[in-house]
């Protein structure tokens, strides 16, 4: 096995009443890549979008009444080299804005946004505290 598929990602999951919406939205407001959509009867059944520093995320649209998570539930941090430039481009585009961009008390620079669906990303150069 090489060094590269050795590697673990962090995948975030979520659903979406509009998934076609919200792949558009992560991808033109926030610079995620679409990988690949799988659709059952019309609808995005599984999404994978990454992200340019690693791992992604992983959607899907809503399908039953007990899809899970809920949509507008998730949570998310994303560490990003151009905090700056991404806040800009995310406002450009319509981001609702939740937090924004500033200097936090353990060095990071960050924002948050909510998507439109609800779900809160969080973006920052906080990259965690390295293992020992």
């Amino acid at each position: 096995m090489s060094e590269e598929n050795e590697k673990t990602y962090l995948w975030h999951c979520v659903r979406a009443r509009d998934a076609r919406g919200l792949i558009r939205f992560l991808v033109e407001a926030l610079g995620f890549e679409e990988v690949v959509v799988h659709e059952i009867d019309g609808t995005v059944a599984h999404a994978e979008l990454s992200w340019p520093l690693g791992g992604g995320v992983m959607l899907g649209g809503v399908r039953d009444a007990v899809s899970l998570p809920q949509p507008g539930t998730a949570a998310a941090y994303v560490v990003t080299n151009d905090p700056d430039g991404l806040f800009e481009r995310a406002v450009k585009a319509g981001a609702t804005v939740n937090a924004p961009l500033h200097d936090s008390d353990h060095g990071s620079r960050d924002f948050s946004i909510l998507d439109p669906e609800g779900n809160l990303w969080s973006f920052g150069t906080y990259r965690g505290q390295a293992r020992s």
